[in-house]
Order: C-alpha cells, then sequence, then structure tokens
C-alpha cells in the first residue's frame, strides 16, 4: 500500500491508451503481493473482515514495495540518459496548472517534449499536450494516487525518445503521495498557485522538501487572492534551502521565458 495514504498500490490497475486510441486495462503487484482484481487468485465475496495485519509484516511489505520501485526508477534513469533526455517529475494539487503550463513551454520554446500523463480517469491532459504541439501518453491510474516508476517505465517505451529532448512526468494531482515515489526523473518541480492559499507549503511539507524547484502559479490573481507571495518563499526555503523558485503565469505568459531558460540550463548541466 502507498505509506501515506494508504491506497492500494500493491495491486494497483491502470488503463493505457495507444497512439491508434485502442484502450486496455491491467492490474500487477509487486513482489508476489496479491492484487484483489486478479480474480483467478482471489475468487470469493468479502463478506467476512480480512485480519489486520501486524505492524512489522506491514512495514516488510512496504519497504518491499519502495526497493522494487527505487529499482525500477534507476532503470528509468539509464534509460533516460542513454537518450540524453532531461526529464522533470512535475508535481502539484489538482488544478494548479500544470497541463497549462506543460502547454505554454511546448508554444514558447523549441524543446522537443514528450510527456506521461497521469489522472485517475480519461485523456483529457494528454489530449490537451499534443495538440499543444508535444507527444504525449495517457496513464489513467483509476485509484491509485500517483505514478510509480513500473508505470513512467510503460510510459516511456510509448514515447519517440529519439525524437525528444525533455519527458515531463506530469504526476497525479496530489499534494501528498507523489513525493515519496522516485519515478526516474532527473529533477522534481512543484507547482503552488495563488487561488490555493499561501498556507500549502508549511501543511505538505513532504512534498516542498523532495522540491527542485518551486513554480509559483497563476500570479496575475495575485490582486484577487490573499495571498501571500514572500511567506511561500520563506516556507519553502526553510523546509529546503536550496529549492529554486520562479514566479509564472502561464496564460498571461509572465515568467515563462524565465522557465524555459531554467530548463535549458538544467538540460546543459546534465
Amino acid at each position: 500500500m502507498c505509506k501515506d495514504c494508504g491506497c492500494s498500490l500493491p495491486g494497483h490497475s491502470h488503463e493505457h491508451t495507444h497512439t491508434d486510441g485502442t484502450k486496455h486495462t491491467h492490474s500487477h503487484s509487486h513482489d508476489g503481493i496479491l492484487s484483489h482484481t486478479d480474480k483467478k487468485a482471489h475468487e470469493h465475496e468479502h463478506s467476512h473482515a480480512h485480519p489486520v495485519l501486524n505492524e512489522s509484516k506491514t512495514i516488510d511489505v512496504i519497504e518491499k514495495i519502495l526497493s522494487a520501485n527505487d529499482a525500477e526508477a534507476e532503470h528509468n534513469r539509464a534509460h533516460l540518459d542513454e537518450h540524453k533526455i532531461l526529464c522533470v517529475n512535475l508535481m502539484s494539487s489538482p488544478g494548479a496548472g500544470k497541463t497549462t503550463l506543460l502547454e505554454a513551454t511546448i508554444k514558447n520554446s523549441n524543446i522537443k517534449i514528450g510527456v506521461v500523463e497521469g489522472d485517475l480517469e480519461t485523456n483529457q491532459d494528454a489530449d490537451r499536450v499534443v495538440l499543444a504541439g508535444g507527444k504525449a501518453h495517457q496513464i489513467t491510474t483509476g485509484q491509485t494516487c500517483h505514478l510509480d516508476a513500473f508505470m513512467v517505465h510503460e510510459g516511456l517505451h510509448h514515447l519517440p525518445l529519439n525524437e525528444l529532448d525533455m519527458v515531463f512526468i506530469e504526476n497525479v494531482g496530489n499534494l501528498v503521495c507523489p513525493a515519496s515515489y522516485d519515478v526516474g526523473s532527473h529533477f522534481n518541480a512543484v507547482l503552488i498557485s495563488v487561488p490555493e492559499g499561501d498556507d500549502k507549503v508549511s501543511k505538505y511539507p513532504v512534498m516542498f522538501r523532495a522540491a527542485d524547484v518551486l513554480l509559483i502559479s497563476k500570479i496575475s490573481l495575485l490582486p484577487h487572492f490573499d495571498f501571500d507571495v514572500e511567506r511561500v518563499k520563506k516556507d519553502a526555503r526553510k523546509l529546503n534551502p536550496k529549492i529554486d523558485i520562479i514566479e509564472i503565469d502561464s496564460k498571461t505568459g509572465e515568467g515563462v521565458q524565465k522557465w524555459v531558460e531554467y530548463l535549458k540550463f538544467k538540460k546543459e548541466m546534465r
């Protein structure tokens, strides 16, 4: 299970959409952990309560899951390095502007971008990325609140890596779980939008400790919300003194070029 929220990571299912529009859904487990979606292995009605796992067994299961995930993440990174691709794990709460940021990045740069899209349902974000001029592969996670390295691995194999400069992993909208799972990226970017409020950094510290860059998004809305930019910066640097911070508005274009130059610098430093 997810060590942060308890979602069913050991036996999650996800749907893939192929370039021809066909879809298929499958489930998998890590290290032999049984998925309740595996009907052949688990065919009985849940009219009874399962015994509660003892704490040591639960910890052992979680450690095995994370160990397997980390090994797959290293494989993903090596695969990306072979293609000289910079990979960014893009995280935020729902509606903070991740997809809009990707659209603006694609349209305002000469960077060839591919995206592994993660959502619980629908292909809406992948469709937007493709319409903007990028490449995308959608992974719908069903009930799982974050992408893991195994999902990203499959997503990478559906992107034309030989044609790309960068790959973004647009993680599931969530300020809790995604930060705890290495998916094989080279750095983590986290958005916090003005309408969300300026208290999110202190409320969700794990996410911001894991961030390499914080993008304060939708800044054109500052006159309409009680949002203290300096408080956000102070809270973020208290948790993570090395964090980079960019103020941006993907709709108006403010800060977009600074973001593009930041990405190019990161790629040059690889």
